[in-house]
This record gives C-alpha cells, structure tokens and sequence, in this order.
C-alpha cells in the first residue's frame, strides 16, 4: 500500500517565512466579492441568477518564485553550470531529477548558522549506513525544520558549505533539498565571518558550487522530521515557469509499504 506524506509548506502570508523585503502578499476574494464579475460575462443576468448569489473564489498574489516550498533551478544561483555550460531555467530542469528514491540527512545538531562539510556528510551516511547511488535526492534535515513561520527561521539551521555540496554532485546527485530558508548557512552567519576574515569564498558557497556541477535544491520543507533515512521516494515537480530561477513545488514523500 502506498503512503504519501507532504514535505511542503502552505504559500502563506503574514507570517516570518522571508526576509522582510522578500514577503509574500497574498488577496483573498471571496465568492461575495466576485459576483459581479462573473455577472459582467453574461449580459442581462443579476445576482439572484447565481446560486445564493455567489461568484467565485480566487486569490491575487505578489511573490517570488521563492516564497513557499520551491526547487530552485541552476540559473538561480549563476549564469553557468558545468564549468561555464549555460545554466539551465526551471521549465529546462529534467524530469528525471524530480522523482527518484531518497535519502534524509539529520543535521539538526549542528548550531545555528554551522557550514556542514564533506566529512559530516561522508559521516551521517556511514551513521545510516548508505551508499549514495546516482540521482538520488538527497534533503537535509536542520534544526530550522520546526522555526518555520517564526520570527528566527531565516537565521535557524545549519547550511551546506562547497565542499559538502560537491561531496554530493561528485556523487551523480542532481537534486537536494533543506527545510531551512537556503541550502547555505543563514545570511547573518555568512556575513559575520565575511567580516571577520574578507574571504568572498564563503558568500553562497553551497549554492555556487554549481558553478561545477549543476544541480537543483528544494528549499523550505517540511515536516522532514517524520522521514526515516531511507526507503522512499521524493516528487517534486517544479511549476513550469517560462525563463525563471525557480517554481514553486509540492514536494511529497512517497512510500510503498
């Protein structure tokens, strides 16, 4: 029998699930609110000709393609991939990428704002005793995972740092995700250590690192605390917008038991 369990947050707004300046608004009309609009298709009629005079419901938003749980496609993070290749757009990510057996990584003792190496890698899979096998999504479970919706969830959980990330890609992985706000250590960590030692290195090194070898990230899962290591598949098929560095996506965690 197949089990399904939703990895993804609802696109919400009003509460601290971005930086300030990168809040969702979301419009809410309800079906009072829209009758005459849908009167306005059909001359002569009136209200008392809707079903309990009611219109329709829908919703304006004003978002990125980063608010809410999202995939993130390589022209996000540079104009190239694969050591100079053209970086390719979400509606160019392959299929193949978005549904594959997957592998958890609990990281949720690592402090905040903590840049996860190739060696934590290479010991949390000896720890859950796997062996990375190509295209396999890879999600990293952070402390960041229950802040969500809080006013410390952009600066909670670790981050992945260059080398942890191209620990994967050397590996075939081509699609990893995080319950944090970015794949990278919170901004407010980075920049303290970029003010302390004027490296550039260390600004979005994680993302960056497919620059190499290109790769998608899913960023703001949910409820990854209630996956085991292994014996699962993840779907997360991106909405297909033209020439954009991401789509939003409902990522689910698939189980045949």
């Amino acid at each position: 029998m197949r089990r399904l369990v939703d990895l993804s947050v609802p696109l919400q707004a009003g509460i601290a699930s971005d930086p300030p300046s990168l809040l969702p608004e979301i419009d809410y009309y309800d079906h009072a609110d829209t009758a005459t609009d849908v009167l306005a298709f059909f001359p002569g009629a009136t209200e008392d000709d809707l079903p309990d005079r009611e219109g329709w419901a829908i919703e304006r938003m004003r978002v990125t393609t980063h608010n809410g749980t999202h995939l993130d496609a390589p022209y996000h993070y540079s104009a190239v991939m694969d050591g100079g290749q053209r970086a390719i757009t979400i509606d160019e990510v392959p299929l193949e990428w978005c549904l594959q057996p997957a592998v958890k990584l609990d990281f949720r003792h690592f402090e905040d704002g903590y840049v996860a190496t190739a060696a934590d890698v290479e010991a949390e899979l000896k720890r859950i005793d796997h062996l990375l096998r190509p295209l396999e999504i890879v999600v990293v479970n952070t402390a960041a995972g229950v802040r969500y919706g809080r006013d410390d969830y952009v600066t909670s959980g670790c981050g992945m740092g260059r080398d942890a990330t191209l620990y994967l890609l050397e590996r075939g992985v081509r699609l990893t995700g995080t319950d944090a706000w970015s794949w990278d250590a919170p901004f407010a960590y980075t920049a303290d250590r970029y003010a302390r030692d004027r490296d550039p290195s260390v600004i979005w090194e994680g993302h960056r690192a497919g620059r190499e070898i290109g790769y998608c990230h899913l960023e703001k899962l949910h409820n990854l605390e209630s996956l085991p290591p292994s014996g699962f598949q993840i779907a997360c098929f991106p909405v297909k917008i033209h020439a954009a560095s991401a789509g939003w996506t409902r990522a689910v965690a698939i189980f045949d038991d």
